[in-house]
């Protein structure tokens, strides 16, 4: 993995570029169900394709999209939307802050772009590199590449919102738990992150059955204590 992601000459950045684009490659498909479910639902919230396409290249954050545009649908509160969306994309700052030591050297432009891209499919892609081996080509082009993919697919939605009647009736919404799966699994080789998982999908489940408000805010905070209580107890820090 070394070699795709050491800092290259600079008649070579493109080669990492371009690396970085294919390995986030089978992400990008995996989350194209869920990038046309956001165009669909964004239609059927009353949005214009235009506003629609804007808000995926604005906010480019799915749960968090989709999740405001159920809300709108609600007719819940300007404040009680940006509360939740906080909430919801909250583990973009544990990202940020887990990233820091390699982006912070960066000129400000580089990081302000890899901050807007920071996505859970890129920093699943480079949250393990070490220092030596974060190469910002390479981060540029796993982010650049599923950007271009998530306005793609919700271009797709919105069209096909246009075409076809009910479309969120077809499950697409699966396709957001199966990109989590596919993140989060390869993830756990620990017990705190055993416990962790655990503590989120018994909550998530339990509390979602009996509608309890903010059932995932509370399954997510209450997870990641567990599995901070479970790593002091153990001494794993990994």
């Amino acid at each position: 993995m070394s070699d795709l992601v050491s800092e290259p000459d600079h008649s070579e950045w493109w080669v990492s570029f371009l690396k970085g684009g294919v390995a986030i490659l089978p992400l990008s498909i995996a989350v194209l169900p869920w990038g046309i479910l956001a165009g669909s639902m964004a239609i059927e919230t009353g949005l214009t394709p235009a506003e629609g396409l804007g808000m995926s290249g604005i906010i480019f954050a799915g749960a968090t999209q989709l999740a405001v545009m159920g809300m709108i649908k609600a007719g819940a509160g300007v404040m009680s939307i940006l509360i939740s969306a906080f909430f919801i994309a909250s583990q973009h700052l544990l990202y940020g802050l887990t990233l820091r030591e390699r982006i912070a050297p960066l000129p400000l432009r580089w990081r302000l772009i890899l901050g807007f891209l920071l996505t859970d499919e890129l920093f699943a892609l480079i949250g393990k590199h070490s220092a030596a081996e974060f190469n910002r080509w390479y981060a540029l082009g796993v982010g650049l590449f599923f950007y271009i993919f998530w306005l793609l697919s919700t271009l797709a939605g919105i069209l096909a919102a246009t075409q076809i009647e009910n479309l969120g009736s077809y499950g697409l919404d699966f396709s957001i738990a199966a990109t989590f799966i596919v993140i989060v699994v390869p993830m756990i080789k620990n017990l705190p992150t055993i416990v962790c998982v655990l503590t989120a999908l018994i909550l998530s489940v339990v509390l979602g059955y009996y509608h309890v408000p903010s059932s995932l805010i509370i399954s997510g905070v209450s997870a990641m204590f567990a599995g901070l209580i479970t790593s002091l107890i153990t001494g794993d820090k990994e």
